[in-house]
């Protein structure tokens, strides 16, 4: 290392904190690097949060002969269920098969190769009769034929908070609601300076900055290291009150070639997405159109017996991503592949981070590592991160029912979908939000839902949640379940908190 980059604050500077940022920044602290990562909002705040919640090889890819993109999605995908059996999950998918559609031997074929060209421990597909079958009585009476295999869901989320909570106990320091407003390399070395949204500034310096940004890439750096042509595509996503009783997904086809998940969400709703539009607006501002609304209710309808309109919708979300150009004619033929450039400015290395998908993050944080390889010794190192569990997935993947067991067998108050709900958020680290409590009550106030003043304390101590926004819709789904007004109590809680927070650190 020379004498210049010794004078540097940190080896790593990454700005954003989506997965991307995130697992990046997990992987490379535990390494050894010295990280630091800026988040201008809360983590998982943009795209993260705004997924359709699957870690899955993506079954359409394979008409786009996308092959290595899905393999690797595959492999990866029983790594991070092993990582994170509390958030992720096995799920059976349920594809109906419509003679307007693709032909039945072309499903098939698809989902002969979904099943062998990763591997996988998950089930393989098979066959279903829908006349006879629980699947086919949310259905219109004429499809009675279709095809079940396997995926994974996730709590995207969830994903990244823990991410960085790992990269945080590896010593990378967080820094979220922090906007980098400039970054300047002089003599080999970045120097970046940031303003906290209560007016405090963060200076630092670092030997390698790393934009992983998304649809703000090269924002902070003047367009630097954006070389490559970026496309921004926005997807939205709408819930309604449960339109099926099982627990099975289902993934419809539509004409225009795209495909609709509907999938049971929070135990009393469907979530149905996701849209491919092209976007080019302010991406903080995404939202689900009127257009977007009806498409989603139109592509459902299609399938389903009972029919649903805007009117139904109690929640809807929409994220961009920022993908590479490949000049793909339609938004939803654009590649989901990661591109990672990386650049010299003024002597001091550029990564910027185009594309990718949450179910390849840790491989694309890897590839990160090894294309640093030249300037930051820590690269060569092995990779570490798919042999660890996440916070809180320390227990046998498919041991999540004996962990909720063990829970309420530790904690006997708890209501079952109470001690659910906390290991699906916290697995073993539910231990720490409970610990000593012998009954509701010395949980604290609750707020609704059973979302207990302890496990707020936590979030806000643990988490970097600091808004009533952050525990309702990022940490938890429970915005779901909160009235307006419990939700604006919850956010008056925490406000004075931070207040009294602040105050006792001055």
């Amino acid at each position: 290392m020379s004498h210049a980059a010794a004078r540097a604050d940190y080896d790593i500077a990454i700005i954003g904190g989506g997965v991307n940022g995130c697992g990046i920044a997990r992987d490379a602290a535990g390494r050894g690097a010295r990280v630091v990562l800026f988040e201008a909002e809360d983590l998982a705040r943009g795209t993260s949060s705004a997924s359709t919640k699957l870690i899955h090889g993506g079954l359409r890819y394979l008409e786009y002969y996308e092959f290595r993109l899905v393999r690797e999605a595959l492999q990866e995908r029983d790594v991070l269920w092993g990582m994170a059996p509390h958030i992720i999950w096995p799920l059976r998918f349920v594809l109906p098969h419509r003679r307007d559609m693709r032909p039945a031997w072309l499903l098939r074929l698809g989902l002969f190769l979904y099943d062998h060209i990763g591997g996988s421990s998950l089930p393989r597909t098979r066959s279903l009769d829908l006349r006879r079958d629980e699947a086919g009585k949310p259905l219109q009476g004429g499809i009675t034929r279709g095809f079940e295999y396997s995926d994974c869901w996730v709590e995207d989320a969830r994903l990244v908070v823990l991410n960085a909570r790992d990269a945080a106990e590896r010593g990378a320091a967080i820094h979220t609601r922090t906007r980098v407003t400039s970054a300047e390399s002089r003599d080999g070395i970045w120097h970046l300076r940031a303003e906290k949204q209560d007016g405090g500034l963060v200076e630092a310096s670092a030997r390698i900055l790393i934009d992983a940004s998304g649809a703000w890439i090269g924002s902070v750096t003047g367009g630097k290291g954006k070389k490559r042509p970026v496309r921004l595509v926005k997807g939205s996503h709408i819930v309604v009150p449960q339109l099926f009783t099982h627990d099975r997904p289902y993934i419809f086809q539509n004409a225009d070639k795209r495909i609709v998940f509907a999938i049971p969400y929070e135990r009393d709703f469907t979530l149905i997405g996701t849209t491919d539009i092209d976007y080019t607006g302010d991406p903080a501002r995404a939202e689900a159109t009127p257009e977007e609304v009806e498409y989603l209710c139109a592509s459902v309808n299609r399938y389903f017996s009972h029919r649903i309109g805007p009117q139904d919708v109690v929640w809807s979300y929409a994220g961009v991503r920022s993908l590479y150009d490949d000049g793909a004619s339609s938004a939803q033929e654009a590649t989901r592949d990661y591109v990672l450039d990386l650049t010299e400015e003024g002597g001091a290395p550029l990564l910027s981070v185009f594309g990718g998908k949450i179910t390849t993050y840790r491989r694309l944080a890897e590839g990160a590592i090894a294309k640093l390889k030249d300037h930051l010794p820590e690269a060569a190192k092995p990779g570490w991160t798919g042999d660890v569990p996440l916070p809180g997935g320390d227990f046998p993947k498919e041991a999540f029912g004996p962990q909720v067991a063990s829970l309420r067998a530790r904690y006997p108050f708890l209501d079952a979908p109470l001690a659910r709900r906390l290991v699906r958020a916290y697995g073993t680290r539910a231990e720490r939000i409970l610990s000593g409590a012998s009954g509701m009550a010395d949980l604290g106030r609750v707020f609704g839902s059973n979302l207990t003043e302890r496990e707020v304390r936590y979030l806000m101590e643990q988490e970097w949640a600091a808004t009533a926004d952050d525990v309702l819709w990022r940490r938890s789904k429970l915005g779901l379940r909160l009235t307006p007004a419990q939700a604006r109590s919850l956010d008056a809680f925490m406000q004075s908190e931070v207040a009294r927070l602040a105050a006792a650190a001055e």
